[in-house]
């Protein structure tokens, strides 16, 4: 008997030390987890997931095709094949002012994802912090967690259309942090941020000698300016700044996988290491039809910006219409009403509405405590769609008053 009993302690004690603490204390993502419930059910309109509902332009997928046609099959550089890193180099330059050399200042990744996780692994010793804004993209205060950093958030408020506040961002600073990251055009809720705005943050960061993270996946899909500036244009910030981007939102590649960091080059180098020892390179297909998608996947672009557009204006119109109040979102693909007029919590109104109008929106909560008292609603899907949604959001927003 007394054996079993330290069988099991022993087994019980094996069992606890399975696991990497600091990883298994991390929550799921709030987006899958709510995504569970709406697996569940047929017949839903999905404003959810953040995925274009645009096929990847045809130009770019016969290029993968014609790549895998003519045996284009091996691996690649670590860094990438050169002729995109080349192109990559171009574009930045083209677009957002900043100069990068292909050969030691550009890495070619699997998604922006990955080149987020390299870059924060790259540059972060165990207790050094980071700063965020919420609400943000559900990856980032993982992501710091996991690389034995600190994340520090930093809320941003409606009423500064959640632009960060630079004496916000001041008071987060400590002898401790390592550095800042920004995703503006922002996940979820649409801001971005103007050139004066930028400036605040890159005085404090020059300020504190503090490296900034620009995760910039959403930077095209800008309304009010052809495409959002780069933090790193300004002086003194490129050689403080790792510019993240990618071809998923834009180009509407999602399933292609292919990011892209542009940075110091000792930066980029230890995020090479990482990359080597892990992913090894990114998949030469996928690569291949970046390189066109750089090379004549602008105008299809534009085309999909101006749609977004349109339904952004739909869509905000429309809440504000049912009683949620919408900022209009000056970027990326998601509106983010406040639902506090209802009297319902984020999670509350998200699994009523799922549940009696079989209409997906995302909890504000999911992006960050202060994400409470909103929701995320995707405009990257049909009008018809759309249209049908906001039909049945404003019946059940009546419903709730009645």
């Amino acid at each position: 008997m007394t054996n079993i009993k330290n069988d099991s302690q022993s087994h019980h004690k094996t069992e606890k030390l399975r696991l990497a603490s600091h990883v298994a204390s991390l929550p799921k993502s709030g987006i899958r987890d709510f995504f569970e419930l709406v697996r569940q059910m047929e017949e839903v309109i999905s404003l959810g997931v953040g995925e274009p509902d645009f096929i990847t332009p045809w130009t770019i997928r016969e290029n993968a095709i014609y790549s895998l046609e003519r045996g284009d099959t091996s691996y690649t550089s670590n860094l990438g094949l050169l002729s995109l890193r080349r192109a990559i180099c171009r574009y930045v330059a083209e677009n957002y002012s900043v100069r990068y050399e292909p050969e030691t200042e550009c890495i070619v990744t699997v998604g922006v994802s990955e080149a987020l996780d390299l870059a924060i692994r790259a540059i972060t010793n165990p207790g050094d912090e980071i700063i965020y804004h919420e609400p943000c993209y559900v990856s980032y205060a993982p992501e710091i967690t996991m690389a034995f950093g600190v994340p520090v958030p930093v809320s941003t408020k409606a009423e500064n259309a959640f632009a960060i506040d630079p004496a916000d961002l001041e008071k987060a600073v400590t002898p401790k942090t390592k550095a800042i990251l920004l995703n503006f055009p922002c996940n979820p809720t649409g801001a971005v941020l103007n050139m004066e705005q930028l400036k605040a943050v890159a005085d404090i960061a020059v300020k504190h000698d503090l490296i900034v993270l620009a995760d910039m996946i959403y930077a095209e899909l800008s309304y009010d300016e052809e495409i959002m500036p780069a933090i790193s244009s300004l002086p003194g910030m490129k050689e403080r700044t790792i510019f993240l981007h990618g071809f998923s939102k834009a180009f509407a590649m999602t399933g292609f996988r292919i990011g892209y960091a542009c940075g110091p080059a000792d930066i980029i180098d230890t995020m090479m290491k990482i990359h080597q020892y892990t992913m090894l390179c990114a998949p030469i297909t996928a690569q291949r039809a970046a390189e066109e998608a750089l090379k004549s996947g602008g105008p299809d672009m534009e085309v999909m910006r101006r749609e977004y557009m349109i339904r952004r204006n739909v869509i905000v119109r429309n809440f504000n219409e049912a009683g949620l109040p919408c900022l209009m979102p000056h970027g990326a693909f998601y509106a983010f009403p406040d639902i506090r007029p209802t009297g319902l919590s984020s999670m509350e109104f998200a699994t009523l509405l799922l549940r009696e109008k079989h209409v997906a929106v995302v909890p504000g909560t999911a992006f960050g405590k202060c994400g409470e008292g909103y929701v995320r609603a995707c405009y990257a899907t049909s009008m018809e769609g759309i249209c049908e949604a906001l039909k049945r959001i404003k019946a059940f927003v009546a419903d709730l008053k009645k």
